[in-house]
């Protein structure tokens, strides 16, 4: 049985290819996301809608958001 990682820092939990995606990428933290744009995680191979509404709720709720275009 494969052993499941808990999420990085203060990420939400997310499914494994959404989190693979992010670790590829270096972001480990909502600080780091939010230095991002949306579209640039969107594109992400392995992030989906879920995993995207996740992080845009958690980031809210730290009162983050993605970079501005």
């Amino acid at each position: 049985m494969a052993e499941k990682k808990p999420p990085v820092g203060d990420l939400p939990k997310l499914a494994a290819p959404a989190r693979r995606a992010l670790d590829r990428a270096g972001v480990n933290s909502l600080a780091r996301l939010s230095k991002m744009r949306e579209a640039d995680v969107a594109a992400l191979h392995g992030m989906g809608p879920s995993a995207l509404a996740a992080l845009k709720a958690a980031l809210k709720a730290a009162n983050k958001r993605f970079l501005k275009d």
